[in-house]
């Protein structure tokens, strides 16, 4: 340990900081005062000391000295989740176990046993999102025993990741792919499940940011340009509102904030519709001060339907009904004089405190004199997640664990009127099994709204359901495919385990009786070669195939006399496909368009200044020209694939080999030539396409490949493919056709 370290660890009170970090201590306690109603400052000082001397002398990717990496999730956590001292202090000493010299035993003896327990908590689930298969299930299960623990070691974990993305820029582009994609696949959902809306929707603008730039800025450029249009709508909108509210002598605030980046994105992509056509790019949010109460925010919600037509199937009651996250608010979206649709939330101060800091927020107010549900469904969830996981399932309990993270809920209801929460397309299997295993195990039938329906049935909010449940297990593999939620997957899988075994000790028995009767020696080493010969993955595979009798015992018997007399298995019998009656081999239409034009030999790219000695070629999933952010991946076969940065596939190849990843970029060298595609819509009238083809061909020099065009009563959508230099190229091609009488939509066909 340094000499400065062993001088001041337990005596910190004594050590003396430098002018400037001063400042940085003096600032954070400002925040801690402002938004803490008790706070130990020397607790939080001493911590900072820690942190300054340990870390003294590391620099961070971007140059800075390390502390003030710390120092800025210390802020987080004060500011803008707004969480206790010991919280602040923890986060301030979050790395000096893992990376500097100092001990937990150190922690324990100067900051007390809470913080030593957060520090050991954050140093254990470390690697949590990293780690694969079972090892990923087991650090997932980590981290949520520490989160049921004390929910404060996630809390300082986002705010960990959070300060990371802001700084992502300063780090090498494959690294800002993988920790993007990293953030975007498990942080983001996690954070969404949390209800921590702030932090999740910061954390996927970074993403969105970083694995596709251009996308980010051409949005917020597109709200930027429309913000003074927006803040006078909205200020038109409330007026009529506004004068009630005051009338009636309520305490209020009212905002009007666009849906982040990513959702409006996300948005587009689903609809497949321009920025222009998307139309509910923000929500009117009216929060009441104290003393109001729920009751308050049904006297708004009347003020709006007096001035303004509700939609009623767009009506949402999460005040009576919360979400499981704990989030409460009324909903409504209302239509305008001018035929516009704007939604309207309301909400408590407390509701939006919640509804924004999630976790955060319940730690807050769970002290208080009431109990605070919200947090007791958090805890509770945790702990039935974690109900008898199987380490041979690992991955599976990954993956159903990541996919109920950002799923839509239902409310459905028992007959007594008891309320369950339910991830959307769940079906009375899913509901059986949420009341207890037992039921699930033996359900037959179910009722819905009174009426039979087959458990494969999916449910809908409101449902009341009834299971019909019979004396002995009625569990049936296929009804795998048919649910949802993890809890119900996880026993239907060790069902199926379950039966699978017993089948293969039926087709070991066969075996056995075989190789008795034949006198056959085997090591099980040696099955293993022959069932490896046989095309089987296993031995277990192999007898299971036996006992369902998909695989005749006596092959076996026929393989393991070749194996013992020649030393080796005969070749297998050759499988044959079955001919699908009316099957051509055609490249689809998508496959035809982004065929690439370019040549091998014209040297395009850069990696580390060259690239002369590798083969590379442009991936046909995303198609990639000069202009668009991109990176390279090392396949197999020594040769590089350039992907587009939000390419999907990419994502997939960071996730599974981002030692493979590599930054590349554009040579400055004109000439040559690459597919592009553009979507167009339209009005339909004789003569577009001419105008089409000229524009291109003549105005702007540019070779088409095709055009192809439907119509149908009067409306047209089409893909143009044609040659282009670099993005700017195609980007010019793409204003010109909008120009074009007619045309009400052109972009780039991803």
């Amino acid at each position: 340990m340094s000499e400065t370290i062993s001088a001041y660890k337990h005596n910190l009170d004594e050590y003396r900081l430098g002018e400037v970090q001063q400042q940085y201590l003096d600032h954070l306690l400002e925040l801690c005062r402002e938004n803490m109603s008790t706070l130990d400052e020397s607790l939080i000082e001493r911590a900072f000391k820690l942190t300054f001397i340990s870390h003294d002398g590391i620099t961070r990717a971007s140059g800075e000295p390390y502390y003030l990496h710390p120092l800025a999730v210390a802020e987080i956590l004060a500011d803008e989740i707004g969480m206790d001292d010991v919280s602040v202090a923890a986060a301030l000493l979050h790395d000096t176990v893992e990376d500097t010299e100092v001990t937990l035993a150190d922690i324990e003896k100067s900051f007390g046993s809470t913080v030593s327990q957060l520090i050991d908590g954050l140093t254990k689930i470390s690697g949590v999102f990293k780690s694969k298969g079972v090892k990923q299930a087991e650090t997932f299960m980590k981290l949520l025993m520490y989160m049921a623990e004390d929910l404060r070691v996630v809390l300082i974990k986002f705010a960990d990741r959070l300060h990371n993305m802001r700084t992502l820029h300063h780090l090498p582009r494959n690294k800002q792919l993988s920790i993007a994609t990293e953030t975007i696949e498990l942080y983001a959902p996690f954070a969404h499940r949390f209800g921590l809306y702030t932090i999740k929707s910061e954390l996927e603008d970074l993403c969105f940011k970083a694995t596709d730039p251009e996308g980010y800025k051409f949005i917020a450029r597109k709200l930027k340009e429309k913000k003074e249009a927006r803040e006078e709508f909205i200020g038109q909108f409330m007026e009529p509102i506004r004068e009630q509210l005051e009338r009636s002598g309520f305490n209020f605030e009212i905002k009007g904030r666009p849906k982040h980046i990513y959702s409006i994105y996300k948005k587009m992509m689903r609809q497949q519709k321009p920025f222009e056509e998307i139309y509910d790019l923000f929500a009117i949010r009216i929060i009441l001060d104290e003393p109001h109460s729920k009751e308050d925010c049904w006297r708004v919600y009347s003020f709006i339907t007096d001035s303004y037509t509700p939609i009623p199937e767009r009506f949402r009651d999460f005040i009576s009904v919360p979400k499981a996250n704990g989030y409460r608010s009324l909903h409504t979206t209302v239509i305008t004089n001018r035929g516009r649709k704007v939604e309207v939330q309301i909400r408590t101060r407390q509701m939006d405190e919640i509804a924004e800091k999630g976790l955060a927020a319940h730690w807050k107010y769970k002290e208080g004199s009431d109990k605070d549900v919200g947090l007791d469904k958090f805890v509770s969830w945790v702990r039935e997640v974690l109900d008898n996981p199987r380490p041979e399932a690992a991955q599976e309990f990954v993956e159903d664990f990541q996919l109920n993270l950002y799923s839509r809920e239902i409310y459905a209801f028992t007959p007594n009127g008891e309320l369950r929460t339910l991830p959307q397309n769940a079906t009375p299997i899913d509901f059986a099994f949420d009341i207890h295993s037992e039921i699930g195990e033996t359900a037959i039938a179910a009722k819905v709204n009174g009426k039979m329906v087959p458990l494969r049935h999916k449910l809908s909010s409101g449902d009341q359901v009834e299971i019909i449940t019979g004396k002995t297990s009625n569990l049936n593999p296929d009804w795998i495919n048919d649910v949802v939620t993890h809890k119900a997957k996880s026993r239907i899988r060790q069902y199926i385990r379950q039966e699978k075994r017993k089948v293969a000790e039926e087709g070991r028995e066969l075996w056995k009786k075989k190789a008795e009767r034949y006198k056959f020696e085997l090591s099980d080493q040696d099955l293993a070669k022959i069932a490896n010969r046989l095309e089987f993955n296993s031995i277990q595979s192999m007898f299971f195939s036996i006992g369902s009798e998909a695989y005749d015992v006596n092959r076996l018997v026929k393989a393991v006399r070749s194996f013992l007399s020649k030393g080796r298995v005969d070749e297998p019998e050759e499988k044959k496909q079955p001919e699908k009656p009316g099957q051509i081999e055609s490249a689809t239409y998508d496959d035809r368009i982004i065929e690439t034009a370019q040549t091998a030999n014209k040297q395009m790219l850069t990696m580390d200044g060259n690239l002369d000695n590798i083969k590379f070629s442009f991936s046909k999933c995303c198609n990639p020209i000069p202009g668009d952010d991109v990176v390279g991946y090392i396949s197999r076969n020594g040769g590089l694939k350039v992907h587009r940065t939000n390419c999907n596939n990419l994502k997939h190849l960071i996730k599974n080999e981002p030692e493979y990843i590599v930054d590349v970029s554009w040579a400055r060298q004109a000439g040559n030539q690459f597919i592009g595609a553009i979507k167009i819509v339209g009005e339909d009238r004789v003569g577009l396409i001419n105008d089409i083809s000229s524009t291109i061909s003549n105005s702007l020099n540019t070779n088409m490949k095709s055009i192809n065009v439907s119509s149908d009563t009067g409306a047209f959508e089409g893909t143009i493919i044609l040659y282009v230099e670099d993005l700017k190229h195609l980007e010019k091609v793409i204003k010109r056709i909008l120009k074009i009488d007619g045309i009400k939509q052109a972009y780039r066909y991803e």
